[in-house]
């Protein structure tokens, strides 16, 4: 594979948080190229909605945005989402709401949504405890909405503490609007202030130029050129370029372009991917496909995102012969293929990263992807930019 990749798409992560945070200072915020995944875009025509139900469909970071949103700016709203986000917990981040003065109630299950935000009586606590191990996006939920508190807001993080640099992102993006938030050890601390509205302009989206990195490595050559991308970047994903130096990929920023470029890689390696969750599918199918052997840790928060990506890995894994195997509760152990099969059909499980982590397969082998349109969530134009580069899947 050889060429420059068309622009990547904008970080949602990054989009997502700058959404709400203008929101919070007044929607008076110039807000640059934003993410066209349909994640960000339902976020866009969502925070400003005047209507009573707010749909989310599957997009978990919206959900939990919106219902801190929501509750401490008194909107009453019914948040709904698809059956899949019906069964994804909110409890921690709605008790944590509800403990700072916010009323929520359940429609359906306790601890899942739908859910009713219907006012804030006024803060009652200003230190908040809460795992740091179940999902960073209910801590960035309510630091967002800490400067608009009256007494400000403290959250100590119990526990081990999961996508810390996605905290780390959110803690920036913050003081690029003005308030200031302190992240030292297990503690966060946000006073009381106000949000100015500010410039700004997300950056492109890591997580996408993943797969490219996977491309790199599972094709014959590989000479791709990636653009707007920043080595200093906020985004906890940007562990992949540190990752991939051992699956056989090396990067260099030139004249603002990333370049990948193929090297040898290492017969087994080991990663925790506790701050970097997201590329846990696709680093398993590289390493599938070209042998390596992998110790991974990290991984629990899979079971919890769009679906339950460590079934749906074992799974799929399995029909190029490789598995993942899950030693104890903490550790699991990617066992290679050794003869991939000629052709596979793969699942995704309504899942955008399963679509996108078995496509660059289709190097060594005929891949048939089944309901390929759900990369709309994340990367809208992948198979249009996969195909620039003579690549087919079907």
């Amino acid at each position: 594979m050889k060429g420059t990749a068309s622009l990547l798409p904008a970080s949602k992560s990054i989009s997502n948080r700058a959404l709400i945070i203008n929101a919070l200072a007044g929607d008076g915020a110039s807000l640059h190229n934003l993410s066209d995944a349909n994640d960000t875009q339902l976020m866009l025509r969502l925070v400003g909605s005047s209507d009573r139900t707010i749909d989310v469909e599957d997009a978990g970071t919206t959900m939990r945005f919106l219902t801190a949103y929501f509750a401490v700016t008194g909107k009453k709203k019914l948040l709904t989402g698809t059956d899949r986000m019906m069964e994804r917990p909110i409890a921690l981040l709605v008790d944590a709401l509800r403990e700072l003065g916010a009323t929520i109630t359940y429609l359906g299950r306790e601890g899942y949504p739908p859910h009713e935000t219907l006012g804030f009586a006024g803060q009652r606590v200003s230190t908040i405890r809460i795992r740091g191990d179940v999902s960073s996006q209910y801590i960035s939920a309510l630091m967002m909405i800490g400067p608009m508190l009256p007494q400000g807001l403290t959250l100590e993080l119990t526990g081990r503490i999961g996508s810390r640099p996605y905290i780390e992102m959110t803690a920036a993006i913050m003081k690029h609007f003005g308030a200031d938030c302190s992240f030292v050890d297990n503690t966060v601390t946000i006073p009381h202030q106000s949000y100015k509205p500010a410039t700004f302009t997300v950056e492109s989206d890591w997580s996408a130029a993943s797969y490219w990195f996977s491309f790199a490595s599972l094709a014959a050559e590989a000479a791709i050129a990636l653009p707007r991308l920043s080595t200093d970047s906020l985004q906890g994903d940007s562990a992949v370029v540190n990752i991939m130096k051992s699956l056989g990929v090396t990067a260099a920023l030139k004249n603002g372009l990333l370049h990948l470029t193929k090297t040898h890689e290492l017969k087994e390696v080991a990663w925790d991917f506790t701050h970097c969750p997201d590329l846990a599918q696709t680093i398993a199918v590289v390493c599938a496909a070209r042998g390596v052997k992998g110790h991974f840790t990290g991984l629990e928060s899979l079971r919890i995102k769009e679906t339950d990506r460590i079934a749906a890995l074992q799974n799929e894994l399995r029909k190029i012969n490789a598995d993942l195997v899950e030693e104890n509760s903490e550790r699991w152990t990617l066992i290679p293929s050794t003869v991939l099969p000629a052709h596979a059909r793969f699942e995704t499980y309504k899942d955008h990263r399963m679509a996108m982590a078995f496509a660059p397969l289709a190097t060594l082998m005929d891949v048939e992807i089944e309901n390929p349109a759900v990369v709309r969530k994340s990367y809208p134009n992948f198979w249009n930019d996969i195909a620039s580069f003579g690549v087919k899947s079907n």
